[in-house]
């Protein structure tokens, strides 16, 4: 039993394409061997990764329901976002929304709920809260919203705890002590870190997406042969477009889709860090765009999960944000410019500045 690409048995010569003939000629090409099977990993990998899926599909339920939540309260004239800087995950605001779901409809005693620390202080609550019309029914669906979200706040908790028994139990993703013992959890003077450990070190990757990375890819590396290998599994290389002599503009490919978007994600949180991946992400977007830059970001991270996970002794290690200025060649900078300007006509003279 072999799981296959159909894009590989297309490009390959054969029989026109009918159910019955088309089955035969498949078959056959797997009799011969010319059909590469696909990645399938193991069932401790599979397991996990149900339930990193699983754990995904809850986190955006939960946004929903946030973003329902607000969407209610500004029909009652309530606009709570102008003063809570992220409504989802503020105490204030879930403070303030538990008063309104038991009837509380004064304004001035919901502002007084607030924290001191919130953006605008609580004269902002105040401003947000005032004149307000909450309805009958308002308190009463503010109540089903909270209650839903807090059992989905349960629910991810609970498969978190899934997700880490899950992962301690694959000895493959484990670390060493610095006794020289493997150990899920190898303390800091680790003689050698866990996988997690060792992908959290990446800018824009935190515990949690490290383990969703795992889960999609799993700790052997020997199932890709190159980085390159990895990142064409996951949709991320650009596939060619050609049609005879015509070449169109190539896009990246179809592949695991939660990969790239973790991927993605570890890219849009290593843009607002000052390190290399920052600063290639800024450089690229300047001449390709902000979605295509993080698309070529998100390759570079997944390359270097391809070395951490090949090599369990290997550490990430930032080039720095000013790489590109030390890897450029000032004189030959110099020279490119100073062409350019002698072709529009002008005589330059070049004079070191003072230091």
């Amino acid at each position: 039993m072999q799981l296959v690409n159909p894009a590989h048995a297309r490009q390959l010569a054969g029989r026109p394409k009918t159910g019955r003939l088309d089955a035969q000629w498949i078959a056959r090409l797997a009799e011969m061997g010319l059909l590469r099977p696909s990645f399938v990993p193991p069932p401790e990998i599979r397991a996990l990764r149900d339930l990193t899926r699983t754990r995904l599909q809850l986190v955006r339920d939960r946004t929903r329901e946030w973003q329902r939540l607000e969407k209610l309260l500004e029909g009652a004239l309530i606009k709570l976002s102008s003063a809570v800087s992220r409504l989802a995950r503020a105490k204030t605001a879930r403070d303030i929304l538990e008063a309104p779901a038991d009837g509380q409809r004064d304004p001035k005693a919901l502002a007084a709920l607030a924290a001191s620390q919130v953006k605008g202080g609580r004269g902002a609550a105040g401003q947000a809260l005032d004149g307000m019309l909450p309805g009958d029914h308002h308190p009463r669906l503010i109540r089903i919203h909270l209650d839903h979200i807090t059992f989905l706040d349960r629910s991810i908790a609970a498969v978190e705890d899934e997700i880490g028994a899950a992962l301690n139990a694959i000895p493959a993703t484990w670390g060493i002590s610095a006794d020289g013992v493997p150990s899920p959890d190898p303390g800091p003077d680790a003689a050698a870190l866990s996988a997690v450990q060792r992908l959290a070190e990446i800018p824009g990757v935190s515990p949690k997406p490290a383990m969703a990375i795992i889960a999609e890819t799993g700790p052997d590396m020997t199932r890709f042969l190159t980085a390159g290998h990895l990142v064409s599994w996951a949709g991320l290389a650009p596939v060619a477009r050609q049609s005879g002599p015509r070449n169109r503009k190539p896009k990246k490919g179809q592949g695991d889709a939660c990969l790239k978007g973790y991927c993605t994600q570890a890219a849009n949180g290593a843009a607002r860090t000052g390190t290399f991946l920052g600063e290639r992400l800024r450089r690229l977007s300047k001449r390709l765009g902000g979605n295509r830059a993080k698309c070529a970001v998100a390759r570079s991270i997944l390359v270097i999960i391809w070395h951490l996970l090949s090599n369990p002794e290997a550490r990430f290690a930032d080039l720095g944000p000013d790489w590109h200025e030390r890897k450029t060649d000032r004189d030959r900078k110099i020279r490119a410019h100073l062409r350019q300007l002698q072709a529009l006509g002008l005589d330059v003279t070049i004079t070191p500045a003072a230091a």
